[in-house]
Formats: structure tokens, sequence, C-alpha cells
């Protein structure tokens, strides 16, 4: 039976760096030790100003190919998690495909917002395990959302964060690695959190830019808390449900890097040793749709992910959408 693996994985995280110090002094208040002792950052990357997504993806795109001991012609399709677009038309996904020389490759982006990384690694699941014409899959997770912060407003400078993520999937015969999925959605919240103006709803024009609002990444309503602390282990356990698989039966979650806080509520309401997952919004900030493929990585790296373990990753976003993929490594 066909099924899929992880055969390399890369991050890209870009050289410029802000601590908690940079943004107290950009907003003329002490930020770190709520940001520090709650949500957890201490440092964020942020790409340069003439650095953007497809930059990031590459990078990351690189690295993983190197990893998985392939070349970018090896590559049958790409697929790319990202709300921060290069462009709104073309995707940022065939850029990548240029910029690599994956000539072979057909592509497509997903934006599902920061549970993209995790709906797109499904994807690629199922396209491998569906179609014995796929051999080889990319998948990518990249945020730049830098590029449309207001750096005055406190909500969302001290959060987010830039920075890509990438996986090479290859397919199998002999073995099993996609255990469950499930994907959840909530539209009431479309118009809590986004980048609200330059698609069709509200084009950019003078007054846009003049008002310099919804142009830059707003949280317009608070979400809930409990939105993530009941959302998560509810779909974590509905996807071990549909895997036969208890709590006890998984070796890492992986969680949305959003905040530290949330985290260690959920997993202690979960009953789940500490120990069993991984953080990395100390050092990189809240990378959005990149986070996930970004602690993967790192977790690896740190020796937490070993080959043979079962890794539970729990993704959530704005619109409301969640994503939830338990796998062996």
């Amino acid at each position: 039976m066909r099924d899929a693996r992880i055969i390399g994985t890369g991050i890209y995280v870009p050289e410029t760096i802000l601590t908690n110090a940079d943004l107290s002094e950009r907003l003329g208040q002490d930020i770190d030790e709520f940001v520090t002792n709650v949500v957890g950052i201490k440092t964020r990357h942020v790409a340069a100003d003439d650095e953007s997504t497809a930059d990031l993806a590459t990078n990351a795109a690189l690295a993983a190919i190197e990893t998985a001991g392939i070349s970018a012609a090896d590559i049958d399709l790409i697929l790319l998690a990202t709300d921060t677009p290069e462009f709104i038309s073309p995707a940022t996904s065939v850029v990548v495909q240029e910029r690599i020389e994956a000539v072979n490759a057909g592509t497509f982006d997903i934006n599902c917002a920061c549970a993209g990384f995790v709906t797109t690694l499904d994807t690629a699941f199922k396209y491998l395990i569906a179609d014995a014409s796929y051999k080889n899959v990319l998948v990518i997770g990249c945020y730049a959302m830098s590029k449309f912060l207001d750096w005055k407003d406190k909500k969302t400078s001290t959060l987010f964060a830039d920075g890509a993520g990438a996986f090479v999937m290859q397919a199998t015969e002999s073995e099993e690695h996609f255990l469950a999925s499930k994907l959840v959605a909530d539209g009431s919240y479309h118009s809590f959190m986004g980048i609200f103006a330059g698609g069709t709803k509200m084009p950019i024009d003078q007054g846009v830019l003049a008002d310099n609002d919804l142009n830059r990444l707003r949280f317009v309503h608070k979400y809930p808390p409990e939105v993530n602390i009941i959302g998560w282990p509810k779909i974590v356990d509905e996807v071990l449900a549909k895997a036969s698989l208890t709590r006890d039966d998984v070796d890492v979650f992986l969680w949305t890097q959003v905040n530290l806080s949330t985290i260690k509520i959920v997993m202690e309401e979960m009953q789940i040793p500490w120990k069993k997952t991984h953080t990395i919004m100390d050092k990189w900030g809240y990378t959005g749709s990149a986070c996930i493929p970004m602690v993967f990585h790192d977790a690896i790296a740190q020796g937490k992910i070993k080959r043979g373990d079962t890794v539970v990753m729990c993704a959530s976003g704005g619109g409301l959408n969640m994503a939830c993929l338990a796998m062996k490594y």
C-alpha cells in the first residue's frame, strides 16, 4: 500500500533580529515581562527590506532538498502554505519552482492562515498515497508578516515574525507513516483578525493608504482563549481516535507556536508530560504558517524527534481554520 515519508527538512530564518528591548524602545513602553513570560517570545527575526516571501521559501526549500539527497528536478509537485504571498497573483509556489529549477514540478498555494502548513502536509500525503505518478513532493510553509505590520501596534508588532520551513516527502510502498488527520473551520471568526485591504472587497487606493489601517495586520476582535484551549484537545483526540491511538502512544505533540502559556495549559489539561513537546517562539517569534515545519526541524536537531516516533501536529489560525495530523516519522 502506498504511503509517504519525510526524507528531508530545512528552514530559513532571516538575519535581522529584533529583541523585546528593541520593541520596547519603538513602542515607548516596556513589553518584555509580558511577552517573555506569557507569550514566550524573547527575540524574533524579520525579513530585510529587499527580502520577500519567495526568498524565505526558496532558502528553506533548497535546505530541505539538500538534506533529502535529491535534485530539484526530481520533485513532482510543490505545495506552498502562506497568507503573506509574494503577489496576489501568480502563486508564490510557481516563483519558487523557477528559482530552485524544479522543472518537472507542478505547483499550487494553500492559504488557510496559520493552519496552512499542516493542511498542506495533509494534502501532500494524500497526493502521494492516491496517485502513483507522484514520487517526490516539496511542502513549504513561509511567513513574511513583518511586511504587513504596523510597528506602533503593540498587539501585533510584539508577536509576529518571519521564517520558512520545508519538507521533502517521498512515496513509499513498504512503510506506514500517515496515520490520520482532520480539518475544522468556523467562519464566524473570519473578521476577527487579518489584512482586510488589498483584495477585491477593499482594493488598495489612496484612501486606504492614507488611513494605513486595514492594509496592515489587525486584531479587530479578541479571540476567546477557549478557541485553542478547548479546540486543540478536541481535534487532537478526534485524530487519535481515527488512528486508534491514545495520547500515551504519541511521542511528540507540536502546536502552533503562538503563545507559550496556551501550550502549557493544553499540555497540563491533557495530562501530557512537558517533555513531549518542543517550542521555538523564544528565539524565532511567531512565524505563522511556517512555525510547524520550523519547530519540527528544530526538534529533530535537538534530538527530541527520532525516526520511528509518532508525532501529532496541531495548528490553528485566523478564519478560523484548524488542522491536525498524526504521523510516523
